[in-house]
């Protein structure tokens, strides 16, 4: 990777600099912002967002010069680009069929946007950062597939933990070893499947005042399991590494003892086997803070394949489990947005992804929290009735399991048992719906393909 910033250098010498189009001007998409004018041989050639307030509102907050963004939101995406400043829209389909736009970012969060948006970046031939990691698990092996078909190149986001992930899973590939397990921190108890938006500030220790501009679905998605089952089974899906059979355990672990509990159970760890992905708590199961903990970080797990490399690994200090046969590589920190560049340049300067889907191995189905009544709509990921649960797509496949990223507004149609997963029995659907339509088509695919 020492080579892009001279590339995108190079790129600013020839008056040639990556044009990019940004979906969605809320966090991560700031971060961005905050950063993308400080890298040469790049462009924000403009955002797309249903608020133009909200647009320079992320502008003028993270101090994108004044002189380089339409402050009056009312130039057009490709005058912007003539003239080297961003525009700012509602229309996120005229961004992206903009001439000159050479990568769309996609941070909307919501997955029928997001498949709306690949699709519309496959038809216009645009390089598609995917950030919303719902789409991804919804339809991502598929839109990665059209992606390929129509000459672009489908990403990960790196700043993100699933892009991390997958970079420390291919250093460790490239370098000969087998993936035991990779996976990322986070702060979890077994009982926050069950927390909704009206406990969610209680468990995070905020007050109201601390929150009163924060979203508290959004973040009880991440508290409830939901985004780290998502998180998982993108890379997953990335990596091919299979989910663990029984949903994620998010065990208790610091950095120290990764090799020890992230190993096979028949060498004393919590593994049901090699190969597959975890999270990590940074708390124990009694609410004491685990020591030396990696709740921002990412970690792979790697084994020794003989008696040399154990003894390599001795003698360069690696930090080992009992054995000294599985030793772990970890990042104790991501910066989402403001590494999102990455990614820009890894695309358009090496004509590569910072990770993308490769096949459907991981899957997540919304859950009940509690008993669901017949009638009753259902609210979504973070939300009061449901929250995802990370299991292997052919397991998914067999049940019929009714993804996460939509179930938001389908109507029940039978009583739903505390802690079952649903299924598209159970819930009225229709295929109009493009994303319903398009996540149908990657099942019956897969399906095929898996047997299952």
């Amino acid at each position: 990777m020492t080579s892009l910033s001279t590339k995108l250098a190079e790129r600013e010498a020839s008056g040639n600099p990556i044009q990019i189009g940004l979906i969605g001007a809320g966090k991560f998409g700031s971060m961005f912002v905050s950063q993308v004018h400080r890298s040469p041989g790049m462009r924000l050639a403009g955002i797309a967002d249903l608020s133009k307030e909200r647009a320079l509102a992320s502008l003028k907050r993270t101090g994108f010069p004044e002189e380089k963004y339409d402050s009056q939101a009312t130039t057009s995406v490709a005058d912007g680009i003539s003239s080297g400043k961003t525009a700012i829209t509602t229309d996120s389909a005229e961004l992206i069929a903009t001439p000159g736009v050479d990568v769309i970012l996609e941070v909307t969060g919501s997955p029928a946007a997001g498949v709306r948006h690949a699709l519309l970046c496959c038809e216009h031939k645009k390089h598609i950062v995917m950030i919303n990691v719902e789409a991804d698990v919804l339809a991502g092996p598929l839109l990665a597939r059209k992606a390929q078909e129509a000459g672009i190149i489908y990403s990960m986001a790196y700043g993100d933990q699933p892009a991390l992930i997958a970079e420390l899973v291919d250093w460790a590939r490239t370098a000969g070893f087998d993936v035991v397990c990779a996976g990322k921190g986070t702060k979890h108890l077994p009982a926050y499947h069950a927390s909704t938006p009206d406990t969610v500030w209680s468990h995070y220790g905020l007050t109201q005042e601390q929150t009163k501009d924060l979203n508290p679905q959004m973040f009880n998605s991440f508290l409830d399991g939901t985004k780290s089952a998502l998180e998982m089974a993108a890379v997953a899906n990335a990596c091919d590494l299979t989910p663990p059979k029984a949903g994620l355990r998010f065990p208790p672990c610091g950095i120290h003892d990764l090799p020890n509990v992230l190993r096979p159970a028949s060498d004393g760890g919590q593994l049901d086997k090699k190969g597959t992905v975890e999270v990590v708590s940074c708390l124990e199961t009694d609410g004491r803070p685990v020591f030396n903990d990696l709740r921002w970080g990412v970690y792979v797990v790697f084994e020794a394949p003989g008696e040399y490399q154990k003894e390599c690994f001795a003698q360069y200090g690696m930090k080992t489990d009992s054995t000294g046969r599985y030793a772990a590589q970890s990042k104790p920190y991501h910066l989402i947005g403001l590494e999102l560049g990455v990614s820009v340049a890894t695309i358009m300067c090496r004509g590569e992804p910072t990770g993308s889907s490769k096949t459907f191995a991981g899957d997540v189905v919304a859950t009940a929290k509690r008993d669901l009544q017949t009638g009753e709509k259902l609210d979504g990921e973070g939300g009061f009735m449901v929250y995802g649960k990370l299991m292997p797509a052919r397991d998914s496949l067999a049940i019929e399991g009714l993804p996460i990223g939509l179930a938001h507004g389908l109507v029940l149609k039978k009583d739903i048992k505390q802690g079952s997963g649903l299924s598209w029995q159970d819930v009225e659907w229709s295929e109009k719906s493009q994303a319903v339509a398009v996540r149908r088509e990657m099942e019956a695919m897969y399906r095929k393909q898996l047997g299952a």
